[in-house]
């Protein structure tokens, strides 16, 4: 409901309880909580119901955070990452602040399309590893379990992204890595300053494959 969100963040104890208890989290920074910014602000947050939006109008948060009045900061825990966006440009308005959002929250599995994409790209972690699957198989639930779970143990080392096969856009990804279909799910991992990479199309996912292929790789 609007009532709980945003949520009112006082003091810096709550900022950074509020950061520390998701993997993505949005602060807006506002010294006039009623100021036009503010309300696309909340709008914005409307609409994203699963990312967690908090708003301060605290000097002494602020403060802490080194922003000035009228910034939306937005905190990655998978890569210790922050993005900031002025919202003192009068242009930038709930649907901007949506895209802002989408285009930077990166998860412990971040599913690529061409709007994470942006996002996947400017990421401080510089190996990445993809699991290449159907969605729609009856064996991607389970599938993502266990990726999910190897996510886990490189948290900060490794951004674990999911490709979707059926994706016309993703045709691309699929075929520079010089996979078929029929070699599919694979899991391919990539060194992004230069282009190493290494593929593995295993009978079946499991997180132990996950780990063999990542520690090798990363020695």
């Amino acid at each position: 409901s609007t009532t709980e969100k945003p949520i009112l963040l006082n003091n810096i104890a709550d900022a950074e309880a509020f950061i520390s208890s998701a993997e993505v989290a949005v602060i807006g920074f506002f010294q006039d909580p009623q100021s036009p910014g503010a309300e696309q602000f909340r709008l914005a947050a409307g609409q994203i119901p699963e990312v967690p939006f908090g708003l301060s109008s605290s000097a002494a948060v602020l403060s802490h955070y080194g922003v000035s009045a009228n910034i939306v900061a937005l905190f990655r825990r998978v890569d210790s990452d922050r993005r900031d966006l002025d919202m003192n440009n009068r242009d930038v308005d709930a649907k901007k602040l949506t895209r802002f959002v989408r285009m930077n929250e990166l998860r412990l599995v971040t599913e690529y399309n061409p709007v994470t994409s942006i996002g996947v790209m400017q990421s401080s972690l510089e190996f990445n590893l993809l699991l290449i699957t159907d969605k729609m198989s009856p064996k991607h639930p389970e599938r993502m379990r266990k990726f999910r779970a190897a996510a886990e143990l490189y948290k900060g080392k490794i951004l674990f992204i999911l490709l979707d096969s059926n994706l016309k856009s993703n045709e691309r990804v699929v075929s520079y890595f010089q996979l078929k279909k029929s070699q599919l799910p694979a899991l391919a991992i990539f060194h992004t300053p230069d282009d190493e990479h290494e593929v593995l199309t295993p009978d079946e996912i499991s997180v132990e494959r996950i780990q063999d292929l990542c520690n090798r790789f990363l020695q």
